[in-house]
């Protein structure tokens, strides 16, 4: 048993599979109303598949949109597939959970941001020790200080 708790993968974790069952619904009904997603992913991981000509085009990270035109729609419980339009040409990619950077639906102003492992070390740097003097004691915050 490890002397703390990982909270940050806990976290992404519950958001991934948030993710998950929001396609699983989106898979079997469609979009609702005037929904629609924004998903940036990480190109170079392992298991992302997309043609070569997206890949030299965004080889570090791609946006997508799911909105008008999305077919043959795939959730699984590591990732989804779907088939996109690029300027009138189809073209499938897998996107796994552990790709995704952003997942944002503007329509209802709602998104969520995945630290990288590099951003996450930045901050435990900055972060002051348990037994630092001047460490701020933990604050309760309403959700709704971050809506618009």
């Amino acid at each position: 048993m490890s002397d703390r708790i990982d909270y940050g993968n806990l976290m992404h974790r519950a958001m991934r599979s948030l993710i998950q069952e929001v396609l699983e619904d989106v898979q079997e009904n469609g979009l609702p109303g005037a929904h629609h997603f924004f998903i940036t992913f990480d190109t170079t991981h392992p298991d992302a598949k997309l043609a070569d000509w997206l890949r030299e085009r965004y080889p570090s990270e791609m946006t997508v949109v799911m909105q008008h035109w999305y077919d043959n729609l795939e959730v699984t419980d590591k990732g989804f597939s779907v088939s996109l339009n690029f300027g009138d040409a189809p073209e499938a990619l897998v996107v796994p959970y552990d790709a995704i950077l952003t997942f944002v639906d503007p329509s209802v102003e709602f998104g969520l941001r995945f630290e990288t492992p590099e951003e996450e070390d930045e901050e435990d740097e900055d972060a002051p020790s348990p037994d630092d003097s001047s460490t701020k004691q933990a604050e309760v915050v309403s959700l709704d200080t971050f809506r618009k």
